[in-house]
């Protein structure tokens, strides 16, 4: 994207909303040299926020991930972001095909040294319906790490990062403090974001409502729906109490801060079983107090089980 157009897409939005002083205005970029030439018009434009997915800092591990960047591009595309941008975060996958624990030790404490305050640190998951599911069923996604290597990964980058001073203010994001990203809090909190470009989603708060936002999801098809209309919205749907209850849920409870009780009991309308919740807490799962429900470390590594423990009592 043009940064004349990251500029007009910022004045729009500050034309029709209150924007705070404080506001953060993320743009997510891919690190490579044609990208990092663009790095000081965004900055111009108003963005105070730098996402990069680097993935992987090798490159036949990079390839493999079907990446069309160098582990080196992806260094000086972030040396360049760091000139314009305080706050730069960038992604990295582990559990890699051929990724040793040693491996992923040694890429994670690279990444470190490069004097990033923001790491989003992602376990590579197959899923069914993408072109590595389709590889996996074919038996051609092979050499990846097993179950218990992948919790070794999993264990060691929390070790890594907390001894850096990048805390787990989630489960698989960094930060040191200050510089946690305000954005994802808001979905991981459940609050209201609007979803605005072609196929985004959005939770929306309206005359005492929540609702379920969409719009069309193919660009042509959303740009000329805009131009006739103005919007593109495709979908707007009340969101049942139950279903508020599970993505509420599903959400905060990936946070080290974690699910706000009462809004648990608010949006259950009192049926949470708090049976259930201490039986996981006696077993070392959950941490309950008077406000919160947290995940514990022995949680995390079981987080998708436990929140179907929960949401199946």
């Amino acid at each position: 994207m043009d940064p004349d157009t990251v500029f007009s897409v910022i004045e729009t939005i500050k034309s029709n909303w209150n924007v705070s002083k404080t506001v953060e205005i993320n743009l997510e970029a891919n690190p490579t040299s044609v990208e990092a030439s663009r790095f000081q018009g965004y900055a111009q434009a108003g963005v105070n926020r730098l996402s990069m997915g680097i993935q992987a800092l090798n490159d036949p591990h990079l390839k493999a991930l079907g990446r069309l960047h160098t582990a080196q591009e992806a260094m000086q595309a972030f040396e360049i972001a760091k000139e314009y941008f305080k706050n730069v975060s960038f992604d990295l996958i582990y559990a890699r095909q051929s990724q040793s624990l040693k491996m992923w030790e040694a890429e994670l404490k690279k990444a470190i040294e490069l004097s990033v305050n923001h790491l989003s640190l992602y376990q590579l998951t197959i899923e069914s319906g993408t072109r590595f599911g389709e590889l996996h069923s074919k038996g051609r996604l092979r050499d990846l790490p097993n179950d218990q290597t992948s919790a070794d990964m999993y264990k060691l980058t929390q070790d890594i990062c907390g001894a850096a001073g990048l805390a787990a203010y989630e489960v698989s994001n960094h930060a040191h403090p200050g510089f946690e990203s305000k954005h994802n809090l808001i979905y991981w909190r459940y609050g209201d974001y609007a979803g605005i470009g072609p196929g985004a989603h959005g939770r929306l708060t309206l005359k005492g409502k929540r609702l379920a936002t969409e719009t069309v999801s193919m660009p042509d098809q959303w740009l000329s729906t805009v131009e006739k209309q103005g919007f593109a919205m495709e979908i707007a749907e009340d969101i049942h109490p139950d279903d508020q209850f599970t993505e509420y849920l599903l959400m905060s409870l990936r946070l080290s801060e974690g699910s706000n009780l009462q809004r648990l009991h608010q949006l259950s309308a009192g049926k949470l079983d708090m049976m259930r919740l201490n039986q996981l807490a006696s077993d070392g799962f959950l941490k309950i107090s008077n406000s919160h429900v947290v995940a514990t470390t022995k949680g995390r590594l079981v987080l998708n089980t436990l929140l179907a423990e929960i949401l199946n009592s």
